[in-house]
């Protein structure tokens, strides 16, 4: 069965609003169904990161945003989990430090990304300078307005020197959320992950859902798409964010490096 991916990537140009487009849908599929696919494209994932890795001349970046407790962290234990973790870097971007403070906003971020042969996934990103910099007031609005420009040509950059990136908003609802928040409260295991910090981000959530349909509006280019994934439903998310990055590996051109290995004139001793 193939999933059409294209159904929750923004085109370029579109005008954004994330509260016309669902937050769960299971693409029509049952559970059980889903789930034998998606551990077949999770097989297909090994071998193209393997493959990755043997081809050695471009890399892949993930980059996954949401709303607190939109799944980023769930999503890339079971997706990027099974994946050989040496060939596999995640970076998590939390407050810059004062040296990072100290560059300019994309010096941090270019750090990250993954060299040849490597998959990097960002649980936060760039992007957060046009999330929480706009609703927070972190700095002036001419310069928040610059750098949806400024990303836009980080990214193509990337894109020219052979990183290929793929970028997924986990999209949610408040009601959803606040049932998260609810089973962090109710298991004592999770009480870690709660904040009351997170009240107040709550606060705000529309602040910035509007902040997030300028990102995704201004910043879907062909060389990096957004994917608005409906992530309620979390066994279809886990299958929709394999398929796509499965896609995206398989479209690159990947070739195992030639050789000039006989094997039937190679004897390996015995001793």
């Amino acid at each position: 069965m193939k999933l059409e991916i294209d159904n929750y990537k923004i085109q370029p140009g579109d005008r954004v609003n994330i509260s016309q487009i669902p937050c769960s849908y299971n693409g029509e599929l049952t559970k059980e169904k889903a789930k034998k696919i998606f551990k077949s494209r999770i097989k297909d994932l090994k071998r193209l990161q393997e493959l990755l890795y043997a081809d050695h001349k471009k890399a892949l970046l993930i980059v996954f945003q949401a709303m607190d407790a939109g799944g980023k962290d769930s999503t890339i234990r079971n997706v990027i989990g099974p994946l050989n973790p040496q060939g596999v870097h995640v970076h998590n971007f939390k407050a810059p430090t004062q040296e990072e403070r100290d560059h300019d906003f994309l010096w941090r971020i270019h750090k990250a990304v993954p060299s040849r042969g490597y998959i990097g996934v960002f649980n936060r990103s760039h992007y957060e300078d046009v999330l929480i910099a706009r609703v927070k007031n972190l700095a002036a609005p001419e310069i928040i307005e610059k750098r949806y420009s400024q990303i836009n040509q980080f990214e193509e950059g990337l894109v020219e020197e052979g990183t290929r990136i793929i970028k997924f908003y986990l999209h949610i609802s408040k009601a959803y959320q606040k049932e998260r928040f609810l089973r962090r409260l109710n298991l004592p295991e999770k009480h870690w992950k709660f904040s009351e910090g997170d009240l107040a981000e709550r606060q705000r959530w529309g602040e910035y859902q509007s902040a997030f349909n300028l990102a995704l509006g201004r910043c879907s280019t062909a060389a990096a798409p957004w994917f608005v994934i409906p992530a309620e439903t979390r066994w279809y998310r886990n299958l929709l964010v394999a398929e796509i990055i499965c896609r995206q590996l398989e479209g690159m051109d990947l070739k195992y490096p030639e050789t000039n290995i006989d094997p039937s004139k190679i004897v390996i001793p015995d001793y």
